[in-house]
């Protein structure tokens, strides 16, 4: 067995704490994920998280170079155990995310989007300014519904104003439109993956529980503090 350098191991420490070599059952894993899983353990496959730890230092060395440049990045985890983390972690980094629902075609489409989300802040510009009261009560009304929809999934996009140099996904499988979405526009995805999807689906797979909330926050605590890092060595 190689000997771990005491940063390699206090790494591996706080990945137990977390849970994150927590995989799912035999007989869900995806074939590609074999090479990751150290041990089963109670009919749970456990992950090598010396490989983990190597994955995530790939991972993070890309963010890295976003950081410096300064790049936009799309943070998205739809599953309730993401969603916090998620928010957080984008609000943090000043980046676009996703929570919710990922709407299909907004990368594929995304000048169209783009025009909902400045159709929904021309709405919102008019409200501030009083523009609105000019229609009539139930002018507003409609003009309010379709406002209040348009902020529940654009509001967290609309820094966005043109395709992002990467995305943050977690569990490509449950966001497998997202996912799609980044390969066919050529937007590398850096994501938390289980060992019942395909680590080879996506840019930079991280293997690791992606279904627990303290899994989800080490990752993404991980991936901030490296853009971070990665801002501060900006020219």
């Amino acid at each position: 067995m190689p000997i771990l350098n005491n940063e390699k191991s206090k790494d591996i420490e706080e990945m137990l704490k977390a849970g994150v070599h927590y995989g799912y059952s035999r007989s869900s894993r995806h074939p590609n994920a074999k090479d990751f899983i150290f041990a089963i353990r109670n009919n749970i496959e456990i992950f090598d998280l010396e490989k983990v730890s190597q994955k995530l230092g790939e991972a993070k060395e890309f963010i890295k170079n976003l950081g410096k440049e300064k790049k936009k990045i799309v943070f998205v985890g739809t599953k309730i155990e993401a969603r916090k983390s998620i928010e957080d972690t984008a609000k943090g980094l000043g980046m676009p995310y996703v929570s919710q629902r990922w709407l299909g075609g907004f990368l594929t489409n995304f000048k169209s989007m783009k025009k909902r989300i400045e159709y929904m802040e021309d709405i919102e510009k008019k409200k501030e300014t009083g523009e609105l009261e000019k229609y009539t009560k139930k002018e507003r009304m409609l003009i309010e519904k379709d406002f209040q929809k348009l902020k529940k999934f654009f509001d967290s996009l609309k820094s966005l104003n043109g395709l992002p140099q990467a995305m943050v996904i977690i569990d490509p499988c449950e966001e497998r439109i997202s996912a799609e979405e980044a390969k066919k526009n050529s937007v590398p995805v850096v994501a938390l993956v289980n060992s019942d999807c395909n680590p080879k689906s996506v840019d930079y797979p991280v293997p690791g529980n992606d279904s627990s909330s303290s899994s989800i926050d080490y990752f993404l605590k991980e991936i901030s503090s490296a853009y971070k890092e990665g801002e501060k060595l900006a020219i």
